[in-house]
């Protein structure tokens, strides 16, 4: 979780425990997802005990985190829910909270984290003031960045997904060109995003605040602005496209390729320039003897331990050196030696290590293209509130192995 999240998603538990006694509540969880783990993680180191994680996946049930069980939302609206409270961490909470309402839970729900600022369906005086107020400070951000940059098609890539940025961008030359956009330039929410951009060429990038980013998309649909467009199939502005994934399997990139971008099924997408990728310190790295594992995501159910302890005991036991993506204050795997290299450094930092075993995250997605081994993990976990699994949405044709760790991983096949 980012950190910018996590500090809300603390002040908000912070507001909470001033207004009432959360131990004297049976706290519940909604959608386990590694947002849900961190908030678990943070109650109980206030001596807080969770009494469930609510979830939509049946295959979840039974499990636990950390000893919280995993259940269905209807296991838990026929328990005793008296003097309980649901808390949400996830994008989905006003889906989740409209299925808690639907099946009769009556009890407080709180919404730890606003991911959509403009998505407030109130009617209040105050509420439509406050959106007023929003609308405009947005056309005042349009106003600067038009201009910024004279005639340039504003790109609003909305969401700090290193996984969404890649496809954004590997597809947006196809699309220009049917455009006919000669000029553009990405808004985003993050430093990271702008390093996936610059993989494909020198394109004009504009890091907001998450706030302020809404703000404009906000103003560009209030003004129907034509010169601008959200680059983004999650969040419903305009056709709600992720309400197709309720009918039919859709793989992501297929998503943004043809639902995001209208272009044609068998469209071919850019791929990073690798001439502009460089690294100083390769010969750190021993060629074709060394493993980069990426075992953390943002947004993804960790993985046991034991299955990252297995790979790094076989390849070390077959005299590679083992190594760790880290960022911030994650710790490398045990036996294995911590590395944080930038976006731009992953692709020539995986073709010298000849092999990289990462869960499926954005990060995957941006070294698809390395001349390596590439494996990928994933947790046993629906897509969203879909019937569809990760492993299929997510599934990357370039790696080698796809593979859903919840089974016995031989490694020495591979």
């Amino acid at each position: 979780m980012e950190k910018k999240l996590y500090d809300e998603m603390g002040e908000n538990v912070n507001k909470i425990e001033k207004e009432i006694n959360l131990a004297s509540k049976s706290i519940f969880l909604f959608g386990h997802c590694n947002s849900s783990e961190e908030l678990a993680n943070l109650l109980i180191s206030k001596k807080y005990s969770v009494k469930a994680i609510l979830d939509n996946n049946s295959n979840k049930y039974g499990t636990d985190y950390k000893g919280i069980p995993i259940i269905s939302p209807k296991a838990f609206i026929a328990s005793d829910t008296e003097n309980s409270i649901v808390l949400i961490v996830t994008r989905f909470y006003e889906s989740m909270n409209r299925q808690l309402r639907d099946i009769g839970y009556t009890g407080p729900i709180y919404k730890l984290i606003d991911y959509n600022t403009y998505a407030n369906y109130s009617l209040s005086e105050e509420t439509i003031s406050v959106m007023r107020k929003r609308e405009e400070h947005g056309e005042r951000l349009l106003s600067e960045l038009s201009n910024k940059y004279p005639g340039a098609f504003k790109v609003f890539c909305p969401f700090n997904a290193l996984g969404d940025m890649y496809f954004m961008i590997s597809y947006w030359k196809a699309f220009a060109e049917k455009r006919g956009i000669n000029s553009q330039v990405f808004c985003v929410p993050g430093k990271a995003l702008t390093d996936v951009i610059c993989l494909f060429g020198d394109y004009s990038v504009e890091v907001y605040e998450q706030k302020e980013l809404d703000a404009m998309i906000q103003a560009s649909l209030y003004i129907q602005d034509e010169n601008s467009f959200i680059a983004h199939q999650d969040r419903p502005y305009v056709i709600n496209l992720h309400k197709a994934l309720y009918v039919k399997m859709i793989p992501l990139e297929i998503m943004y390729r043809c639902g995001v971008y209208g272009l044609s099924k068998d469209t071919v997408p850019s791929k990073p320039i690798k001439n502009k990728i460089e690294f100083e310190n390769l010969d750190y790295i021993p060629k074709g003897k060394s493993v980069i594992f990426s075992p953390y995501a943002k947004s993804v159910p960790k993985l046991d331990e034991s299955i990252w302890n297995e790979a790094v005991d076989f390849y070390s036991s077959l005299g590679y050196k083992c190594f760790t993506n880290v960022i911030g204050n994650e710790i490398p795997l045990e036996n294995t030696e911590g590395i944080s290299p930038a976006i731009s450094e992953m692709i020539p930092i995986v073709e010298r290590a000849g092999t990289f075993i990462g869960i499926r995250s954005g990060l995957c997605d941006i070294i698809r293209e390395a001349n390596a081994k590439k494996i990928a993990l994933y947790p046993d976990y629906n897509y969203s509130d879909t019937k569809w699994k990760a492993i299929d949405i997510y599934n990357i044709e370039q790696f080698d192995y796809n593979l859903l760790a919840t089974e016995d991983i031989e490694w020495e096949k591979l």
